[in-house]
């Protein structure tokens, strides 16, 4: 009878510890799939800032009096290149995505810059572009949002609390970004 007991014990023990090995490597999969999720997300973004600088070049030339959009446009892209964390990626990506759509707005009133050959590679590409940051967008935050749950749940929120790891934020559109974009007729418009 004490070899059962013994032998039952010797199971639960292995079992316990194999079920809080499972929790911990799929929260440790988890953990890899929100990172490698915002690296791809990450990767569009230096795609589309990388583009700025061309799209600023190629307006320059013809809009004369639009100099705070094109200067928006930059700031956004500094913004981007300085931010270290997550959060102030995400921030700078808003902005940069507003400056955008208030430079194409602009645009719209110079038909030569309409016109010009590589104006609308950039702009087809820089589109391209922000469908695909809008893909990686939901990835990341599907990540997250599996992420997070799992955290959460019984019983691997004590596994998760054994990681120290914490919810994760979601990228979120802000109010800003639902707005209009309101187009002031320049000097030259």
């Amino acid at each position: 009878m004490d070899k059962i007991i013994g032998l039952a014990l010797v199971f639960l023990t292995v079992g316990g510890v194999w079920y809080f090995i499972t929790l911990y490597n799929g929260m440790v999969g988890l953990r890899n799939d929100v990172d490698k999720a915002w690296a791809n997300l990450d990767v569009m973004l230096k795609q589309r800032h990388d583009e700025l600088p061309r799209v600023v070049e190629v307006c320059q030339g013809y809009m004369n009096y639009e100099r705070d959009t094109l200067e928006k446009v930059t700031e956004a892209r500094s913004l981007y290149q300085q931010a270290a964390s997550v959060d102030q990626k995400a921030q700078a990506d808003r902005s940069t995505t507003t400056a955008l759509r208030g430079l194409f707005a602009v645009a719209e009133r110079y038909p030569d810059l309409k016109a010009n050959n590589n104006f609308m590679q950039l702009q087809r590409r820089i589109s391209e572009l922000e469908d695909q940051i809008a893909d990686r967008r939901e990835f990341y935050n599907d990540a997250v949002k599996n992420f997070n749950v799992r955290i959460q749940q019984i019983p691997d929120t004590v596994v998760a609390g054994f990681m120290n790891v914490r919810p994760r934020p979601m990228i979120k559109v802000e109010d800003s970004d639902r707005a209009p974009i309101a187009i002031a007729m320049g000097a030259g418009g």
